[in-house]
């Protein structure tokens, strides 16, 4: 382990987190200005520049013809937003849910995952289904964009000419300005701490599977993570939500939807990650929308399961592809008792929580 290997692991450590502190401030500012709620700025501007990384990524693999890269790496990401991100997040301040999310976002994010798996039933991701997924985020962000306008109409009713002629011209720009600033640290940050935190590992002896499988494959979602539990500290509890909503959609709709349209030959579906880690990722999805519609929230003990179950399926990868003699034994202990376990344990908090609603006057 060389110096040079600790200083761009601090670096990148030091730019994620300035990053993530500068995007936020610049995203609720915009919020404000524009009369919209921190969650659309949440689901669109910081959701799609957090997202800029796997987009990278899914590119370049594109056009190397490493296909399953850009494939494994969106599956990888969406799980991993989710799980940790989502979970470690709550942990550090529990998080207050809009019902944008519960009545549209979410039923969206489960609707991707859902598309995604039937359409890579065949092992293939054809151009024109990356064309599909292509209009669908155009017609998810007009969605967004309509619901920003409303939001800010009803803003413009309520304030005052004197307010809005105290904005100043411009300040638009300079938010962005934050907002931008922000994303090129995030991914200057990401780059550096996965170089660093690569060199470490191989000095302290880390076999390059275990480093491919966590280091690498958490390098792109990084940004998400600075940003969301940034967001998290700060109170802006919206943009730490939206952002893994928003960025599990972008990830599916354009991220791969652009790598299979502009891949001739479409993007291949591995076998193994049709069995399992398509399936993770939908049952990811839609667990989310029991835990959010139930108290409005991501309480810390939701968030430490989110964390657990992330654990838990790193775990299973790494004794996966390690090739384990226990890994099936693992799998079945996954499968027929902690995942029944927690599926029975969110329909009790789902029907105690409807029963409560029931109960409570007018």
């Amino acid at each position: 382990m060389n110096a040079l290997s600790v200083l761009f692991f601090a670096a990148g450590l030091f730019c994620l987190i300035a990053g993530a502190d500068v995007l936020v401030r610049g995203a609720s500012r915009l919020a404000v200005l524009f009369g919209v709620s921190p969650l659309i700025i949440g689901l669109t501007v910081v959701a799609y520049g957090t997202g800029s990384p796997e987009l990278a990524v899914a590119l370049r693999a594109a056009s190397t013809h490493q296909v399953d890269l850009a494939v494994g790496n969106v599956i990888g990401s969406n799980i991993f937003n989710v799980l940790f991100i989502l979970g470690l997040s709550a942990i550090v301040r529990p998080l207050v849910v809009h019902d944008q999310l519960v009545r549209i976002d979410v039923p969206i994010m489960i609707l991707a995952s859902g598309m995604l798996f039937f359409l890579s039933l065949d092992g293939w991701i054809s151009p024109l289904d990356g064309a599909m997924l292509v209009a669908a985020i155009i017609g998810y962000t007009y969605l967004l964009i309509q619901l920003g306008r409303r939001q800010r109409a009803v803003a413009r009713q309520n304030t005052t000419p004197l307010a809005r002629a105290s904005d100043g011209r411009h300040p638009w720009l300079r938010h962005l300005a934050l907002i931008a600033a922000g994303v090129l640290l995030l991914v200057i940050g990401s780059h550096w701490l996965v170089i660093g935190a690569v060199k470490i590992a191989h000095a302290l002896g880390v076999s390059e599977l275990v480093i491919g499988l966590t280091v690498v494959a958490a390098g792109t979602s990084l940004p998400e993570v600075a940003t969301s539990v940034v967001a998290a500290f700060r109170g802006e509890r919206d943009i730490a939500v939206g952002n893994v909503v928003g960025s599990n959609i972008y990830n599916i709709f354009a991220v791969l939807g652009t790598a299979a349209v502009v891949t001739p030959s479409g993007l291949h579906v591995a076998p193994a990650a049709l069995r399992f880690d398509v399936p993770v990722m939908v049952v990811v999805a839609i667990a989310c929308l029991p835990i959010f519609f139930a108290t409005a929230s991501v309480r810390r003990w939701e968030g430490a399961l989110f964390f657990g179950y992330w654990v838990a399926y790193t775990a299973y990868v790494i004794l996966a592809a390690a090739q384990h003699d226990k890994v099936d034994e693992y799998g079945h202990v996954m499968s027929f008792f902690v995942i029944p376990l927690t599926v029975v344990t969110l329909t009790v908090v789902l029907y105690r929580e409807a029963r409560s609603r029931k109960r409570r006057p007018g």
